[in-house]
């Protein structure tokens, strides 16, 4: 979408959490934002764009990355809610 975003390379995520139960109060929560939500670049306006699906496997998941003392896991834990 030609934004470019503060992230990490995929191989370093550490964990994935499902967070579908607490969908629908985090895009209520992002889209309260009408300022944002109206512009072309934040990405509020950008996710407000999306057709709802897409929004929804977006907003479904959250990644975190280890920080911090020890090595990174070879392999990523997955939580689910």
């Amino acid at each position: 979408m030609g934004k470019s975003v503060l992230a990490v390379e995929d191989a370093y995520v550490t964990v994935h959490v499902d967070v579908t139960p607490w969908a629908a109060a985090e895009w209520r929560a992002v889209s309260t934002h009408r300022g944002e939500d109206a512009c072309k670049r934040p990405l509020p306006g950008i996710l407000s764009r999306l057709p709802e699906a897409d929004r929804h496997r977006i907003i479904c998941f959250e990644q975190f990355t280890r920080i911090g003392f020890g090595t990174t896991p070879a392999t990523t834990d997955r939580l689910t809610a």
